[in-house]
């Protein structure tokens, strides 16, 4: 026996609401997920809760420059929050000046002292290299400006026993810097001293 089923074809209105209702979802669909992931576009909130204006602002050189400047601007800004100036912030300093070296050496009586200076202007570099022949030695790493009376000086390193010292130094201003050295032993001390930057002149005042 054969059973025989009748199949209806949908209707119009039956087409009509599913194909609104499919609409509507993809509608959906593009607000809640694709506009905010794809174009950072987020109408509803929804893409900033789930991450997916992250996704686009991921791929945007637009918005990571955005990102960039707030940091830069804020690096900028020293300890004291003041902003400095954008040279000041450059890892390279140019020079006018030729590079020059000269190595000198001082001997120090007993009980006596003597300095060392460089004439620099302000920004300029040098790195500089000293040790004693015996024992330790006071020494005063200063500087003062251009006719500075006698007791205007400003310290870079004090030490009250030392025989060596290098490392680098750049002009806080236009002046003399350098060395004061101390024998405080019973015997004679050489001290030789080496540096290498910019500067006017290396000589013993």
């Amino acid at each position: 026996m054969n059973t025989f089923i009748e199949k209806t074809a949908p209707s119009a209105k039956s087409l009509w609401t599913a194909t609104a209702a499919a609409a509507v979802v993809a509608a959906v669909i593009t607000t809640l997920f694709i506009l905010p992931a794809e174009y950072g576009l987020d109408p509803t909130g929804v893409g900033k809760l789930t991450g997916l204006t992250a996704i686009a602002q991921a791929g945007d050189p637009d918005a990571q420059m955005q990102e960039v400047q707030p940091q830069q601007a804020q690096a900028q800004q020293s300890g004291d929050g003041s902003l400095l100036a954008g040279a000041n912030l450059s890892p390279v300093t140019k020079q006018d000046s030729e590079l020059k070296s000269k190595t000198m050496e001082l001997t120090l009586a007993p009980g006596k002292g003597a300095e060392l200076k460089a004439k620099m202007q302000k920004g300029q570099s040098i790195v500089f290299s000293w040790s004693s022949n015996a024992a330790p030695l006071l020494v005063d790493m200063h500087g003062e400006e251009f006719n500075a009376k006698a007791d205007e000086y400003t310290s870079y390193w004090l030490d009250r026993s030392q025989n060596a010292g290098s490392g680098n130094f750049v002009a806080p201003f236009d002046g003399t810097h350098g060395w004061y050295w101390k024998n405080k032993g019973t015997e004679p001390v050489v001290v030789t001293v080496t540096i290498h930057g910019f500067f006017a002149d290396f000589y013993k005042p």
